[in-house]
């Protein structure tokens, strides 16, 4: 089921929000953001919707709501569906009006059915693809325009046979997954997260994790990373709002199982989530 808001009104189905001219379809002016609505919870709901905010002011477009509105607008999207529905909440900001600097912004907010996926591994591969740098895309915004490249990656995993692929930075470090920060326990049994270098989205689960994690006693070491420290690594994992936390089974060849730092930031999240 698919629920979006526009213009005032709340419409079923998936709903056209874009015109053949609008500033977004042509020249990529757009930015969104994945909040969840898990069993009537909503963890994190205002940090991603300030940062819905903030990312459209960093491609010069202009949220119509102010994060108030938009959390009002949120629980009474998801008050429309069951209460134990597992939902998917989508704020979208996108250029309407503008030959090259967009002059006009459109709104749209979709709530969909996306079971949050099962604790169980998945593949991935190093990729050739790179993350750009500050100065060449807008990496500290939730950009629709940075997709691309990382579904190229995606592809290419699939291709080679696995579920995901990891993408390092433009100097040769892990920056995470295609679709999610990355974590792992290293050789040594430290926890390790790659440091947020400008390239890649730190995401608001990514935080929530690594205090949870510090908050029962984990410190979460967060450095530069090369791809080999991967292949020796006791568990991978990741996080992100869509999963929340998965486990990478295997990294290429390197198999490992379901780890105990894993399972905890599991447990913890839920707890938390629970407690909102």
């Amino acid at each position: 089921m698919y629920l979006t808001y526009i213009e005032g009104q709340w419409h079923e189905g998936n709903t056209p929000v874009m015109g053949a001219m609008d500033h977004s379809v042509w020249l990529g002016s757009s930015v969104f953001d994945g909040a969840r609505a898990i069993h009537g919870h909503l963890p994190d709901l205002r940090l991603h919707l300030q940062r819905a905010i903030r990312s459209a002011n960093e491609l010069g477009l202009s949220c119509p709501h102010d994060v108030d509105q938009l959390e009002h607008l949120c629980r009474e999207g998801v008050s429309k569906f069951p209460a134990d529905a597992e939902l998917y909440i989508r704020p979208l900001i996108f250029g309407q009006d503008g030959l090259l600097v967009p002059t006009r912004s459109g709104f749209a907010l979709t709530l969909f059915d996306a079971p949050v996926p099962s604790f169980q591994g998945f593949s991935a591969c190093l990729s050739t693809l790179a993350r750009p740098t500050p100065n060449m895309a807008p990496t500290n915004a939730k950009a629709s325009c940075l997709y691309p490249n990382t579904t190229r990656a995606l592809v290419d995993a699939k291709q080679r046979g696995f579920d995901n692929a990891v993408v390092c930075d433009a100097v040769g470090n892990v920056a995470e997954f295609a679709t999610a920060n990355l974590f792992f326990v290293d050789k040594d049994g430290a926890v390790v997260t790659p440091v947020a270098n400008g390239c890649f989205l730190s995401g608001i689960t990514r935080a929530r994790v690594i205090q949870l994690l510090a908050d029962h006693g984990v410190v979460v070491q967060q450095r530069s990373v090369r791809p080999a420290e991967l292949f020796e690594a006791k568990e991978i994992f990741n996080t992100g709002n869509y999963g929340k936390v998965i486990p990478c089974t295997r990294f290429e060849d390197h198999e490992m199982p379901i780890g105990a730092i894993a399972s905890l930031a599991r447990k913890l999240y839920w707890e938390f989530m629970q407690s909102t």
